[in-house]
């Protein structure tokens, strides 16, 4: 069984539907990017992609989370392919130091704001919850909606004046719009995109739709213990087990003018290369991260990516056309995610429809 997986690594795979529960309620938009109807929002605003790791929640299914692959042997979790040769699927610098796809990609809408939230770094996802991973991500807003008059916003980043004293007094208190006071309040449109390192309190608001590519735990340490909705958060996932105490300590307390906030999170893409059919940027690389990379690619024509030793994974958030690799083709359309496992050395994009597709890549 273990070769006749391994065969899978020399072709795309489309990953099926992955919708994930949370705590607060969205979604309408990415069944408008999948082209699904009705298009609602529910309990289920996330789809995880390519995802190697489990939700974290009580009462849910176990294997919340993880990823299945259409193969001609029927699903198959992503992860036990991965499994059966990680360096074949991986990569040998991923698989031998991760272990693991060592990244996590979402695409999130939300119908109300979430709760005001952190994730760990590494140093504090070490010595406090045993994980090698933290919970860096980055943001990349793709559209926006207004609910009930509300423009779209983010808040991130404590402003000048916040001390940890001040936000556990808030915390203790409740005092939400006190917390939202301490954060500044930034409005978004599509083609923004904001790093969130560990550590940098904040919340995304509503209406707004986004690709969050990220380290792979699901770490949140919330301190709002009611969502803006009503719904009671419990214990477990507002401190993750660790108690009150231990979560407050998980936010940075550097404080920061909005311009300088701004200038350390606000990420401007820039172009790697373009020509009459095709242009393509980078948007999260090395000069923001070592966690994650992301470039999109704007496609009317043929393109081709080299294997760089890795694997990556490609979302079509537009168009509809084929890849090519191996000497056959493979059809994609908008709302398509596709693992190119390492061995593939070498793909042609041809779009029949003009196309943007979304280039995930592991940590480097």
């Amino acid at each position: 069984m273990i070769s006749d997986l391994q065969k899978y690594a020399q072709i795309p795979l489309k990953q099926i539907s992955n919708r994930v529960w949370r705590t607060y309620s969205g979604g309408a938009l990415i069944d408008n990017w999948k082209k699904e109807s009705p298009e609602v929002d529910n309990s289920f605003p996330e789809e995880w992609i390519m995802s190697t790791v489990t939700a974290r929640g009580k009462n849910r299914p176990e294997d919340e989370g993880l990823s299945k692959v259409e193969t001609t042997d029927g699903l198959i979790p992503l992860k036990k392919l991965i499994d059966s040769n990680k360096e074949l699927f991986l990569g040998k610098e991923v698989a031998q130091k991760f272990g693991s796809t060592g990244v996590l990609i979402k695409m999130l809408d939300s119908q109300e704001r979430l709760t005001i939230q952190v994730h760990p770094d590494k140093i504090y996802a070490k010595d406090i919850l045993n994980s090698s991973f933290g919970k860096t991500e980055s943001w990349y807003v793709l559209n926006t909606r207004e609910i009930e008059g509300e423009k779209s916003v983010v808040y991130m980043g404590f402003k000048k004046g916040v001390t940890r004293e001040k936000w556990e007094e808030l915390f203790v208190n409740q005092d939400i719009e006190g917390m939202l006071n301490s954060l500044h309040r930034i409005e978004v449109k599509p083609g923004d995109a904001f790093m969130i390192y560990g550590g940098v309190p904040h919340a995304i608001g509503s209406g707004c739709f986004l690709m969050e590519v990220q380290e792979p735990t699901d770490y949140t340490m919330r301190v709002e213990k009611v969502t803006p909705a009503g719904l009671e958060i419990s214990q477990e996932l507002i401190h993750q087990g660790v108690g009150e105490q231990k979560m407050l300590d998980c936010f940075h307390y550097d404080n920061y003018t909005l311009e300088e906030a701004m200038e350390k999170w606000k990420v401007k893409p820039k172009t790697l290369d373009s020509s009459d059919n095709h242009t393509h940027n980078t948007i999260f690389n090395k000069t923001h991260t070592d966690c994650f990379g992301l470039s999109e690619l704007y496609l009317d024509g043929e393109y081709s990516i080299p294997s760089n030793g890795g694997f990556y994974v490609v979302v079509a958030y537009q168009g509809e056309g084929k890849l090519q690799c191996n000497g056959e083709e493979y059809p994609y359309k908008q709302g398509d995610e596709i693992f190119i496992s390492a061995a593939i050395e070498n793909v042609t994009f041809k779009s029949t429809v003009s196309s943007k597709l979304l280039l995930c890549y592991p940590p480097s």
